[in-house]
């Protein structure tokens, strides 16, 4: 195993360090918490919190600023955060309006934001959540009851980011949440898996010539593996496969996120995209909005996300286009 790192029990509290450091005009850290806290002046809107594991930066603190979260929350590599953290990330975030929580379909994550939900009740501040369950790869997995929660977050975030921002109140937030959900569906493939640094060994095994479509981003296993294909093919089964989910017709507005999972290079990305530019207009449908990069990664294994929204409402559109001050969106 070859990482910059020190010592893999200090990976989360160096890594923070780090990132405060480089971009202390945008995010603080709470004193004695993984809490990663936007620096802007309190506006009296609803507050945004997520979080999760570490090991998928950007996410979560790379969406922490104005127009996007509020705060996030970092738990240990691929581990969810403490229910005491995450109450931390909520109370910091009250403004008086309330606190939304966006929370993937983790087993960990699920029961621990909804310890700290019920925490901050206690303590007299209004909170709701969402649960993002996008990975339409399959249905019950390593660390879940139900499909996974992956790129597509990243979406929901950045769309109810700027919903809190406009103004709207807790009771419209979840309303939006709860429309948004069903229209967000991503869909992986890894060429190389990650290692977590404390295991020190790859989280599965693929041989050289083999990929596996549908695999989590803590390593759960996908539906299907086969030999390395050329980025059309992986393009096309990603799609066809969404396809499926969608049901889409002729007309349809979408916005497409590619998405690296920590180990592929951007040109890949990019030629990927070409790709599914090319199958989705040969469908028919329209490409409101396009983004292409490391956005919710797995360490360092190297494969790609696909993730579609269906553009229900012209405002979501104007949602995603808002412009944010964080630092990776």
């Amino acid at each position: 195993m070859k990482k910059i790192i020190n010592d893999p029990a200090n990976i989360l509290d160096e890594m923070l360090n780090g990132l405060v450091f480089a971009y202390e005009d945008l995010v603080e850290r709470l004193p004695e918490t993984s809490v990663i806290h936007r620096k802007v002046e309190k506006s009296g809107k609803v507050g945004l919190v997520s979080g999760g594991g570490s090991g998928h930066e950007p996410a979560h603190a790379g969406f922490v600023g104005k127009g996007m979260l509020s705060a996030a929350v970092c738990g240990e590599v691929f581990t969810s955060p403490t229910p005491d953290q995450i109450l931390e990330g909520i109370k910091s975030s009250d403004e008086g309006k309330g606190v939304f929580l966006i929370i993937k379909n983790y087993s960990g994550d699920v029961m621990n934001f909804d310890m700290a939900k019920e925490l901050a009740e206690m303590e007299d501040i209004e909170v709701d959540y969402v649960i993002v369950d996008d990975d339409i790869a399959v249905e019950d997995s390593t660390y879940t009851a139900g499909k996974r929660g992956i790129a597509g977050t990243v979406l929901v975030h950045k769309i109810l980011g700027a919903a809190a921002e406009k103004g709207l109140s807790l009771k419209e937030i979840k309303a939006l949440a709860d429309k948004l959900i069903p229209a967000i569906k991503s869909l992986g493939v890894a060429l190389n898996p990650a290692t977590v640094p404390e295991v020190g060994k790859p989280g599965f095994d693929l041989e050289a010539d083999e990929i596996e479509f549908g695999v989590g981003i803590h390593g759960e296993p996908g539906y299907r593996r086969e030999k390395l294909q050329p980025s059309a093919a992986l393009a096309k089964e990603l799609v066809t496969q969404l396809k499926k989910e969608f049901q889409w017709e002729k007309g349809d507005s979408y916005a497409v996120l590619v998405n690296g999972m920590g180990g592929t290079p951007l040109m890949e990305q990019f030629i990927f995209m070409n790709d599914v530019k090319q199958l989705l207009a040969d469908e028919g449908l329209t490409l409101s909005f396009r983004k292409v990069g490391d956005y919710m990664t797995s360490i360092d294994m190297e494969g790609l996300s696909l993730t579609l929204a269906k553009i229900e409402d012209s405002s979501w559109l104007e949602y995603l286009n808002a412009p944010v001050t964080t630092i990776a969106w």
